[in-house]
């Protein structure tokens, strides 16, 4: 019955998100506000060159790896929705991730069931992949990856992460939690890691928290950082990201380098969006920034990203969401696809936490959604009214970083550290290595 259960539940969602896409093939014909996000025409476009034996980079503000276009070639052959049906699949896979990771972990099913609908019927998730937006396959790829991780498929991973980070840099963050958690206390030869279940984590202490990051300073994970599994990651990862970009390179030289990596390397957006940073750069838009202002603009993401690895790196999905949902929250331009990367890392740490929905988790939810409705309200008097209200958007994103800044600590005071996996006894694992 619970599985059927599970099943029905992503019945609903996979008609669901049918209904959307064809809703939205309806809104884009007979309505002036169109359903399909502005990127999927941008993708669309690229992917018809590309099917026509042309550079994607032809369409201009095209600035993605050549493999999202040309994952939509059929756009021109078979339909023109033939991506968003691809991203909504993907976007149901990212629900079914969620769901297994939970279950590896052992966690009892009715609270899967609530982590899985978090994402599946979360109005930020299942309209992005039916309004063409490609972010489902970033989300996808970066679950996978966790899900190999605790397989022990050290070498698929590795794999997996060189892809998604040539794919959208931004990934490139979890290099460092990814690489302490190789632990060898945790991945020795010829033995799968021993993943702590969540049944065991609900008896630990607060003081456990304490006593497992403290084997994280600084100074110790330097000292461990060249083993065997870690150097492969690396180089694996490495390998397979170069090789991606060289390949690319070759065809499109550089176009492609600046468009797909450069860019968002140092992007500065003077159109409003959510971040603090848009009102500086919009003042000195016609101006370079110096390299003092783009440290100063910098730093602090740089700091709070250490602070969180050194602080989680053990408990590897609450600290891809706190990573993730720093480096959204600080960034110099933030819009509103880019809470997706964080949205599919939520269902992953419910579980664990102590909050109650009925005051604190609404209370999350109601600071958050009314700062960002706050800041919505003057930005459509900016763009569609055409009042100078600047300053007041500015201060509406100065309001909305105080309101993340308050869910973020929130979530982590709340939440129960519970490491993924737990450490074997060496002298054991040496010898059913040997018996194996």
């Amino acid at each position: 019955m619970v599985s059927m259960d599970i099943r029905t539940m992503f019945l609903f969602s996979a008609i669901f998100r049918i209904i959307l896409i064809i809703y939205g093939e309806w809104q884009d014909s007979h309505m002036e506000v169109r359903y399909t996000d502005v990127d999927y025409l941008v993708f669309s476009d690229a992917a018809s060159f590309m099917a026509s034996g042309e550079s994607p980079y032809k369409r201009t503000t095209y600035r993605y790896s050549p493999l999202l276009a040309f994952l939509l070639v059929p756009n021109s052959i078979i339909h023109r929705s033939w991506g968003k049906f691809l991203f909504s699949a993907l976007d149901l896979l990212v629900g079914w991730f969620i769901y297994t990771i939970l279950k590896l972990r052992k966690v009892p099913e009715n609270l899967c069931m609530y982590s899985v609908v978090v994402w599946l019927f979360n109005p930020f998730t299942f309209t992005i992949g039916t309004r063409g937006n490609c972010e489902p396959i970033v989300c996808a790829m970066i679950l996978w990856i966790i899900i190999c991780l605790m397989k022990g498929n050290v070498l698929q991973a590795a794999f997996w992460y060189g892809l998604v980070v040539h794919l959208r840099i931004y990934p490139i963050i979890y290099a460092l939690p990814i690489i302490l958690v190789l632990d060898p206390d945790f991945f020795q030869s010829g033995l799968k890691p021993k993943l702590q279940n969540w049944s065991s984590s609900q008896g630990k202490t607060p003081q456990s928290h304490n006593r497992v990051t403290g084997q994280y300073d600084l100074v110790t994970a330097l000292k461990s950082v060249f083993t065997r599994r870690r150097i492969m990651f690396g180089l694996v990862s490495g390998a397979v990201f170069l090789f991606c970009t060289g390949l690319f390179f070759y065809l499109y030289r550089w176009e492609f380098l600046h468009e797909a990596l450069l860019y968002h390397l140092t992007r500065t957006d003077p159109r409003h969006n959510f971040s603090i940073y848009f009102y500086h750069i919009y003042l000195h838009s016609e101006h370079e920034s110096s390299v003092v202002e783009k440290l100063i603009s910098f730093l602090p993401q740089f700091i709070v990203q250490l602070v969180l690895i050194f602080s989680f790196a053990q408990d590897l999905p609450v600290c891809l969401f706190l990573q993730t949902f720093a480096f959204v929250e600080f960034n110099k331009v933030i819009t509103a696809q880019y809470f997706v990367w964080f949205f599919c890392l939520l269902p992953l740490i419910l579980p664990w936490s102590k909050m109650t929905l009925k005051w604190e988790g609404l209370c999350c939810i109601f600071v958050w959604m009314g700062a960002q409705s706050h800041w919505l309200m003057w930005a459509y008097l900016l763009e569609f009214k055409g009042r100078n209200v600047f300053v007041q958007l500015w201060l509406a994103s100065i309001l909305f970083l105080v309101a993340n800044t308050f869910v973020l600590i929130m979530i982590i005071r709340r939440h129960k550290f519970a490491p993924v996996f737990e450490q074997r006894d060496r002298a054991t694992s040496k010898n059913a290595a040997k018996l194996k």
